[in-house]
Formats: structure tokens, sequence, C-alpha cells
């Protein structure tokens, strides 16, 4: 269930990456740079054993801020049938999120169950990453598995530490050989380093390219850790 939990928090995290970008197109009078669910595009559900179509979805239907408000049955339809497939096959082809991601699979078993989690969920502020992370490393230490490969959540304030005494510049490449749910990548710590010691990186089109796609990398043993720690970064 807790893995159930992440899965809706990312859901709900795409809807507001989303709307962020929408503001942000809408202030500047121009397209936006990044649309995860296109509105003009729909997605065909089909019958498993047929094959013949059952429904054809618009994506903009598959966001967060949508299918809460539906009634509990046409949400779990929506959830099951269309927003877990999507988070499964969103990333690029060849790429980790892809890779982690295709072992994601909905397991919450009635739709009053999942109605119940959602409007949980929808009570928890997610604007700042240090809840978000807060979160994630919360879920870590309720997974059933967690300490017997070793996974244990560090102390925030010793990750601080850690953090300041390597300190990490712009142009570094970082790599958690450990990362469980990427603590130490994200949140507060070498995230939020970077963003707070070198404001200008975000104004350097090669630093900034190379702080959303070469800086962070994360391995771990656990496929559970890999698609937290997926969708924690």
């Amino acid at each position: 269930m807790i893995e159930q939990i992440t899965y809706l928090l990312f859901t709900r995290g795409l809807d507001d990456i989303q709307v962020r970008e929408e503001n942000k197109a809408n202030t500047l009078g121009r397209p936006m740079e990044r649309v995860i669910f296109p509105d003009e595009d729909y997605r065909t559900v089909r019958d498993e054993e047929t094959g013949e179509i059952k429904e054809e979805i618009p994506y903009s239907a598959l966001r967060w801020s949508r299918f809460r408000n539906d009634e509990p049955a046409r949400m779990f339809f929506i959830v099951s049938e269309n927003v877990f497939p999507f988070l499964r096959d969103m990333g690029e082809k060849g790429t980790a999120q892809a890779e982690h991601m295709k072992g994601a699979r909905f397991t919450i078993p009635t739709p009053a169950l999942l109605a119940k989690v959602v409007d949980m969920l929808a009570d928890i502020p997610l604007e700042d990453r240090d809840t978000k992370g807060d979160l994630y490393e919360y879920m870590l230490g309720k997974i059933a598995s967690a300490g017997q490969n070793g996974q244990f959540r560090t102390p925030r304030h010793i990750i601080r530490m850690m953090v300041e005494m390597t300190a990490p510049t712009p142009k570094d490449t970082i790599c958690d050989p450990a990362s469980g749910t990427c603590g130490f990548l994200v949140a507060e710590q070498v995230g939020e380093y970077l963003r707070d010691n070198h404001p200008g990186l975000f104004r350097d089109e090669a630093a900034r390219r190379h702080f959303h796609e070469g800086v962070f990398h994360g391995y771990d043993l656990d496929s559970t850790m890999l698609r937290i720690g997926s969708m924690n970064m």
C-alpha cells in the first residue's frame, strides 16, 4: 500500500508540474515548453481479452486535479486502466526511468479505498521540496523490506553535513551508490545546495542542462527503491 501511495503522490506531482508550465506559458504569452498531459491527444483503452476498443480517454483526464473529483468507480477505472499504464510508459525508451517504472502495478483493491486515499493525499502540502522529500523518506521506513538490504534513513542533519563537506559544484557529476529514495540527491541536500550556493547556474544554458540531465546519478539493489527514487528525483 505504501508503494501505491508513492505512485499517487508522483501523479499529483506531475499535475503540479503541468500547472506551473501552463501558468508560465500564459504569463509569457508563448507555448508550453513541457507538456505532460496534452489536451488534444487521447489514450485508447482496449479490452484485454478481445482487443476491442473500450473507450478513448483524453490525456487531460489522467491529471490528478481531474480524476480526484470523479466518482469512485470512474476514478478507479481512470487510475487502474490509464494512469498506471501511463506512468509505466511515460519515460523515454532506454532511460533509467522507463526501466524502473515498468514494474509499477496498481494494487489498490476497491474504488472506495482509492477514493479515501486520494482524499487524504489531497490535504498534504507538496509545494516545497522538503515536505515531499520527507514523505518519500517516511515511505521508506514503512516498507516491509526496509532494513533487509541496509536501507535505513540517514538523519537529515547528517546528510546536510556530508553535502556541505563535499561542497558539490554545478560542473560535478554526483553519484549515490546506495541511493534508496534518493534523499541525498534531492530536497535540501545536493539539489538544494547547488540551488542555494550557485544561483546563477540556471541562467547559464550549459549549466542548466547539466543540472537537469547530467549531475545526479543513483544506484540501488532494490527495485522498489529504484522506482521510488526515480519518482522522487
